[in-house]
């Protein structure tokens, strides 16, 4: 019997994946998983350290999570229901119930570190370089992508992933054309124990509320799991927005992450309700941590060169992330690894499978810019034509274009392991194979 002759092994795949949010480490996490690729992050920051407070995952970030390994390493408050309030006076205006789905995939609000190091702890040993800023990248005629650090250094490698958020320069390099603004919107945000807002009641400490004002809200939630850390050791989220003209702001800016006052976040909040005003005089000082909203339009294409591919943020700036932010940025990691995977060996692979990852994402987030413009031009259109109307008439139309699961099943209960498969029947029926 003649030994059947077995095909070639695929060239190594050499990547860089720039950024070490949750779009460069599920990435990270998914490729590393296929055989004969070399991947690399490279994150600018000394200490690897989420920026933030909490964050929501639902069903479609506990899918990918399993998929990646992680879902079991991540806890956090499950919220079994969400009130929204009307936030100068507190009476409530809306909610939502309880999940129906079985209890490992219902929404938690979990700690933004909780995600990162379930994350960090299933990429492998090696990978993740910090203190690693990009400066630029060039595509090398002919040959693969040179990733010019800030200190000086360089790499060659065949792929790079912008996982590099939403001032990205990965997308700088490749869409030098595109450009992104403040969108008006102020976030500070900041964890304290719970044990320090429990006695102003539970219609603040207790769930998940929304509190709206007029020109912002506050958030208030649990993100520890009360059957796994005692009252003591358990954290309370609070973040507050306010929104302003972006036509007429002058303030300068910054992105992500810097320090402010006590003074300078309360006095936008002065007309809200007395509970929520004692819950922000809690914090102390210096806990306060300020984001400036920045969006732009939407990228025609993901990728670029043949040879660099965005995820997340970088991918998709959009003026709002529907609580899905991370799951957006791991769905974009898997699809990519499955991609890569689908394509591997074929001449061309690798121009093929930023194709095939761009077929399935970049509709997607097209669908997320429409809903977003539409819901905008609604809101608008029902504001002008009740100006004469009281806040409580105003803030029902803003809680009714509020959206949520019931509403938007297209993207909580997005599952990617099958939006994957769905894809490879149709390519299959395309072709002609049956």
């Amino acid at each position: 019997m003649v030994a059947q002759k077995l095909p070639p092994e695929p060239k190594a795949l050499r990547v860089a994946i720039i950024g070490g949010g949750p779009a460069g480490l599920g990435a990270a996490i998914a490729l590393s998983a296929l055989p004969n690729v070399q991947v690399d992050i490279y994150e600018k920051a000394q200490v690897l350290r989420e920026v933030g407070a909490g964050i929501r995952i639902g069903y479609n970030g506990w899918k990918v999570l399993e998929l990646l390994g992680a879902a079991d390493k991540i806890t956090g408050h499950l919220k079994n229901s969400v009130t929204h309030r009307n936030g100068l006076n507190g009476n409530v205006v809306g909610g939502t119930g309880e999940s129906s789905f079985p209890l490992q995939y219902q929404p938690r609000r979990v700690r933004r570190t909780r995600l990162q190091s379930g994350l960090v702890s299933t990429v492998p040993e090696g990978v993740i370089h910090l203190n690693k800023g990009v400066a630029s990248i060039e595509d090398i005629f002919n040959g693969g992508v040179k990733v010019n650090f800030q200190d000086g250094t360089y790499t060659t490698v065949d792929l790079v992933v912008g996982a590099d958020g939403i001032r990205s320069v990965v997308r700088d390099s490749i869409f030098p054309d595109h450009t992104i603004k403040f969108t008006g919107t102020t976030i500070w945000r900041t964890l304290i124990p719970i044990t320090s807002v429990k006695d102003i009641g539970p219609e603040v400490y207790a769930g998940t509320s929304w509190w709206f004002g007029t020109a912002g809200h506050v958030y208030f939630s649990p993100v520890d799991d009360k059957n796994e850390l005692g009252e003591e050791e358990r954290q309370f989220e609070i973040s507050c927005r306010n929104l302003v003209d972006p036509a007429t702001d002058t303030t300068k800016r910054f992105s992500w992450g810097v320090p402010a006052t006590n003074e300078r976040v309360v006095s936008h909040f002065t007309d809200y309700d007395p509970r929520v005003r004692e819950a922000l005089s809690r914090v102390p000082e210096g806990n306060w941590k300020e984001f400036a909203a920045f969006a732009g339009p939407r990228l025609e294409t993901l990728h670029g060169w043949d040879k660099v591919v965005l995820l997340g943020d970088a991918s998709h700036p959009l003026s709002g992330a529907f609580g899905s932010g991370a799951a957006f940025a791991l769905e974009d990691g898997w699809v990519l690894a499955r991609a890569i995977e689908h394509t591997r060996g074929a001449p061309k692979g690798l121009a093929k499978a930023l194709q095939v990852f761009d077929a399935i994402r970049s509709p997607y987030y097209l669908r997320m810019y429409e809903y977003l413009d539409g819901q905008k031009d609604k809101t608008q259109s029902a504001q002008q034509s009740s100006e004469d109307q009281s806040f409580e008439a105003k803030l029902k139309i803003r809680v009714s274009s509020f959206g949520g699961e019931k509403f938007l099943p297209w993207i909580y209960h997005n599952d990617i392991e099958k939006v994957w498969d769905e894809y490879l029947i149709g390519e299959t029926s395309t072709n002609g194979v049956h």
